[in-house]
């Protein structure tokens, strides 16, 4: 796990409690990019009840919240999957 990886899992779990968490780095795929060097690209699948009754935005928005001061260096791309138990 790489320390970014690290970071991004420890920032959700504080704030979401997920009851399921996957990060997936894509950095490897993007080197070359205009800001790859900038901050890594990642995948993220959560299961959580925080995100019940919320829309796919709201969603979105709760994670972004909690990654607010990594998406300043560490993380360039971020793509969200966020699903609560009953969706799975």
């Amino acid at each position: 796990m790489t320390d970014r990886v690290a970071l991004i899992e420890e920032r959700l779990r504080a704030a979401l409690t997920p009851e399921s968490l996957t990060i997936v780095d894509n950095s490897v795929a993007h080197a070359g990019h205009a800001g790859a060097l900038e901050g890594g690209h990642f995948t993220v699948h959560l299961v959580a009840s925080a995100f019940a009754g919320k829309t796919l935005l709201q969603r979105h928005r709760l994670v972004n919240a909690a990654l607010a001061d990594l998406m300043r260096q560490e993380i360039h791309a971020l793509s969200i999957q966020a699903r609560t138990p009953d969706e799975i």
